[in-house]
């Protein structure tokens, strides 16, 4: 399943502008996933320009500088002469395009070239303008280059797969077109009408030592996820209110006595979720009801959905201190100085990915226990056994919670932190990394999963609400239902072939149809 389409906030039509300010969130997304174009700020031309003239001027000092007249990581001492270099950043390219196993996504790609090419153009990476303006050229030609899962430790930056961008860029290796066809990355930029760069003094290292990738996917990662909170909260309306559970315990009075702001915010969806619903009503009648309290799973939603929100808020708040950053090494200051330094190591980015990995591990597991009760008819309160048509002959959605338990177990594997992780490498030169890419790799991973298991517990609880008919379920909730069945999903009935109404529904909640059903309805 592709990764949402949510709601993209910039049209394809609109241009981004790059080196004026640092990109938002919003931004990366538009271009990454809907191909909004860029170009590039004039003053920020002006600025890479004026530090290219520094770089050129210490490459004629016969005292050697990093990475401008030196060799590169353990052969950092090593002294290159002027004949050299342009067949030294070529050669350090070459041998850093060293990665393997699949491509990864487009949406990948591009939010990496946009992030290196942002770094490039705020100036302090020493690099010519034509360096800037080729990759700007490239991504509006949607020219992606073949990048492959493994090659980076997230030190020093995302080595391999900014490598496998630069190499396209000198018209080497392997692309997709707009069309996605593969062909050579020489053929592409031709047509285009994009020169190959020469890469000279500097600028090998700085198309490669940057935090890009993993920043990218933290970036995807964090607009999937507040959509699918959202749906999250849709999904425990409708259980609630499909299993006859109570709305009085989200009331504002009770959320505000512990001041979790996350945990208000899914309190007060699923308030408006279960506002106006009948069923709900029938059983509020203490009289009705002789249940003290709902389970956990029901009633405890909002302060685990609320977890994850304040989880997200705080990697949030990391990406938009990294989209700030302007990482390479070494640096061109802003006093004119070529220094090294320690700013493209990823912990403050891996560090995000993996917690975000726990909070969606825990967001499913509630889910799929709210599932799992619908299906039980000593805990659904009325339902019958998987909400089967004929008990004993139809299996009804038994099958359909082992897959949502399947995924919720290898979500707990994949929120095993990467980032406590590091083999030295480089001789020893580059002796901690962080491991961001692979937290970022599973981190995706991770989300393709709980989208499928909230959209099996919407699955469960949009036939259950059918069950409990003549009661009628409210306004939002309603909507989700009909949404389901618009899809091509039935209700109530003999067994058929499930799995591609789990599709389907799987797609609804990608996209953020289902949360705006509900949401929109409810809020308008």
């Amino acid at each position: 399943m592709s990764h949402s389409q949510h709601s993209a906030v910039i049209p394809a039509r609109e241009a981004v502008t790059i080196g004026g300010a640092p990109l938002r969130p919003e931004d990366v997304v538009a271009i990454a996933r809907h191909d909004a174009r860029v170009q590039i700020d004039p003053a920020a031309i002006e600025r890479v320009a004026a530090a290219r003239a520094l770089v050129e001027g210490l490459a004629d000092d016969p005292e050697p500088h990093y990475g401008i007249s030196t060799g590169f990581g353990a052969l950092a001492t090593t002294f290159i002469a002027p004949d050299r270099r342009v067949q030294l950043q070529a050669s350090l390219i070459r041998s850093h395009a060293a990665g393997t196993g699949p491509e990864v996504e487009r949406e990948v790609v591009r939010a990496l070239m946009l992030l290196r090419l942002q770094t490039l153009a705020t100036g302090h990476t020493g690099v010519r303008p034509v360096v800037v303006e080729t990759y700007a050229a490239m991504l509006n030609a949607g020219i992606t280059p073949i990048v492959r899962e493994y090659g980076s430790l997230g030190c020093s930056g995302d080595l391999a797969p900014l490598s496998h961008v630069a190499l396209a860029a000198m018209g080497e290796g392997e692309v997709r077109t707009a069309e996605g066809d593969l062909v050579p990355a020489s053929e592409a930029l031709a047509a285009a009408g994009i020169v190959p760069l020469v890469l000279r003094e500097k600028e090998g290292l700085a198309l490669i030592n940057g935090t890009d990738g993993m920043l990218g996917m933290l970036l995807l990662a964090l607009h999937d996820l507040s959509m699918l909170l959202d749906t999250a909260d849709v999904a425990a309306g409708m259980s609630v209110e499909a299993q006859l559970g109570t709305d009085a315990v989200f009331a504002a009075d009770l959320q505000a006595l512990r001041p979790q702001l996350g945990q208000a915010e899914s309190a007060a969806n699923l308030r408006a979720v279960l506002a106006g619903s009948p069923i709900v009503a029938s059983h509020r009648d203490p009289s009705v009801c002789t249940r003290v309290q709902d389970a956990y799973s029901l009633r405890c939603s909002p302060q685990v959905h609320g977890a994850a929100r304040d989880t997200l808020e705080h990697a949030a708040l990391i990406a938009s201190r990294e989209l700030a950053a302007a990482v390479d090494n070494p640096v061109i200051t802003d006093d004119g100085r070529v220094q090294s330094n320690g700013n493209f190591h990823g912990a403050p980015v891996a560090y995000v990915l993996d917690f975000l990995a726990i909070a969606v591990a825990d967001v499913a597991s509630i889910s799929e226990r709210r599932t799992d009760r619908a299906l039980d008819p000593a805990r659904s309160h009325g339902l019958p056994p998987f909400l089967a048509h004929e008990v004993g002959v139809d299996s009804g959605l038994m099958i359909a919670q082992y897959a949502a338990a399947g995924i919720v177990s290898e979500l707990k594997r994949l929120a095993v932190p990467a980032s406590v992780d590091s083999i030295p490498s480089s001789a020893m030169q580059e002796d901690h990394v962080s491991m961001g890419w692979a937290a970022a790799r599973k981190l995706r991973r991770a989300i393709d999963g709980l989208g499928r298991v909230v959209a099996i517990e919407v699955l469960t609880a949009a036939r259950a609400l059918d069950l409990r008919a003549p009661l009628q379920p409210g306004p939002a909730t309603g909507a989700v239902r009909a949404l389901v069945r618009a899809a091509g999903v039935d209700g109530p009935g003999t067994d058929r072939y499930l799995s591609p109404e789990m599709e389907a529904v799987a797609a609804l909640v990608m996209s953020g149809a289902v949360a705006d059903a509900a949401l929109g309805r409810a809020r308008a």
